[in-house]
């Protein structure tokens, strides 16, 4: 069995060249996912990875399990099915990154493979950015301009299509 490795607070401060009360602090803050085990605090290997994509602008982060179909690879996120592009096999993890995700009010011809219906759950404005949650069947983070959420006319429950291309998608292990 593989056990995953705890790292302490002060092992990720060395790995980031950050002070032990910087790492602290983002534990605090929620940017930094960590165990409490009793009186301590350790960080998985994957927590740690998960915020590295993070910090890397990589959102959208999901556990998922490969399969084939007609010489075509899917990522499954529980009912979700992703086309993806990896050599890989069983189970991995994918991200894709906010910005490479394009909003769409219907369907169209296009060589993006992934083009996945869903519900608006939330729109989070920042500056002239939007970040617009839909839930495809897992939540996806897609971010557009205020200025196309506007023109669009998208709000909340608003029916959407979510696309992005196969190479859009990471897969790592």
């Amino acid at each position: 069995m593989n056990e995953e490795i705890l790292y302490k607070p002060e092992e990720i401060a060395q790995k980031l060249k950050l002070t032990k009360g910087t790492i602290y602090e983002m534990i605090k803050r929620g940017e930094l996912q960590a165990h409490h085990i009793g009186r301590y605090i350790r960080i998985s290997d994957t927590q740690f990875k998960a915020y590295l994509l993070k910090a890397r602008g990589y959102e959208n982060i999901y556990e998922a399990t490969l399969s084939t179909k007609n010489d075509e690879t899917f990522a499954n996120v529980g009912s979700v099915s992703i086309h993806v592009s990896t050599i890989l096999e069983g189970n991995v993890k994918i991200s894709i990154r906010p910005e490479n995700i394009i909003l769409a009010r219907g369907t169209f011809i296009s060589s993006a493979r992934n083009l996945l219906k869903g519900k608006v759950i939330d729109i989070i404005i920042v500056d002239n950015s939007a970040l617009v949650v839909v839930d495809i069947g897992i939540p996806i983070k897609a971010l557009i301009t205020t200025k196309s959420l506007n023109e669009m006319n998208i709000k909340k429950d608003t029916d959407i299509h979510v696309v992005f291309k196969t190479m859009s998608v990471s897969v790592y292990k």
